[in-house]
């Protein structure tokens, strides 16, 4: 019998884009994710068993907690749920993949750029201004990890934008604000130009209010090759020729640096948003739970409630556990009464 997670699993297989993720999704049908999450409920259900045996029979002559040394089990367990966590990021990093928007002024090279990093002439290149009208993406894998990268109409405010290429230029920062990473592109032949510095900076401008809080812009400094000797502040940023594709394997490491990509071992699993909004929460709890857990007998009862409500949260993953299992444990460990 399948659980939650692993049912899920099977979907994933079927979706997965790239071989890094269906392995890892194989994983997770095969119960790797199901069984780090069974070992976590186990602590936790220790945890549960030795408050509510302290909360429930308090005539018994014994501190089930420090007996048992709750506190070292708690301070286990969220370590342990930290690995969890960790993995979990990057299992759902090769499942979702990471939105990368290119966005910058016309000209700027951002069609040459997605082309470059397809391997592939997707976007139509001319040196005519608001050739590109509307976005086109392309899906690319870099270690496995899928990136969907998203070449835009260039950014301006001129007279002579008609209504087609305002249309794109609405879609553009409509992808924009959905974006994962956006890689600003500057041209490196027109940075010496005052309308272009104008314009530039009030795109950055313009960024800086319409990209999510922390949501990184990286800068870009395009046609190296024609501008060799260009000196110019990169700002964090890398300079690349698109044409020529000097720089972009920097650029590709710098993407899966901002994803926060880790060389994974064999045994990474698939995980969802839901998985880690799950673990988030059970975090959260467990860290109440530590606080509380200090105060002893002050405040057993909430201490009670956030484990009950972490194992809640990690129940979501999986499947349920319910108070009839949880009194099933105590029964089994403990001669109440005797």
């Amino acid at each position: 019998k399948l659980d939650l997670a692993q049912a899920e699993a099977v979907a994933d297989l079927i979706d997965a884009s790239t071989e890094a993720a269906a392995r890892s999704a194989s994983r997770s049908l095969a119960g790797v994710f199901s069984g780090r999450i069974h070992s976590l409920r186990g602590a936790l259900v220790n945890l549960r068993m030795l408050v509510e045996a302290t909360l429930d029979f308090p005539e018994e002559d014994i501190d089930f907690l420090q007996k048992a040394d709750a506190a070292g089990q708690l301070g286990r367990l969220r370590a342990a749920l930290a690995g969890v966590q960790a993995q979990a990021k990057q299992g759902a990093l090769l499942r979702d993949g990471l939105q990368v928007v290119i966005a910058g002024q016309p000209n700027a090279g951002k069609s040459s750029l997605l082309n470059a990093l397809a391997g592939a002439e997707l976007a139509i290149v001319t040196p005519v201004a608001g050739t590109t009208r509307d976005v086109v993406q392309q899906t690319i894998q870099i270690e496995g990890v899928p990136l969907h990268v998203v070449d835009t109409a260039g950014l301006r405010d001129s007279p002579d934008v008609d209504e087609v290429e305002k249309i794109g230029i609405e879609r553009a920062w409509g992808r924009i604000r959905e974006a994962d990473v956006v890689l600003f592109l500057h041209d490196l032949t027109r940075t010496d130009t005052a309308t272009y510095q104008s314009a530039d900076a009030a795109i950055a401008a313009s960024l800086a209010e319409a990209v999510v809080s922390g949501v990184p812009v990286l800068h870009l400094w395009n046609k190296l090759d024609q501008s060799p000797s260009a000196r110019t502040d990169l700002q964090g940023g890398l300079a690349i020729s698109a044409k020529q594709g000097e720089g972009l394997e920097a650029l590709r490491q710098r993407l899966l640096a901002l994803a926060g990509w880790q060389q994974p071992g064999d045994g990474l699993f698939m995980a969802r948003a839901r998985h880690l909004q799950a673990l988030q929460r059970v975090d959260e709890h467990l860290q109440q739970a530590d606080g509380l857990l200090a105060a002893r007998a002050e405040h057993l009862d909430l201490l009670a409630e956030e484990l009950r409500l972490a194992q809640q949260a990690l129940g979501e993953i999986t499947g349920e556990f319910t108070a009839d299992d949880l009194l099933g444990e105590i029964f089994s460990r403990f001669c109440i009464g005797k």
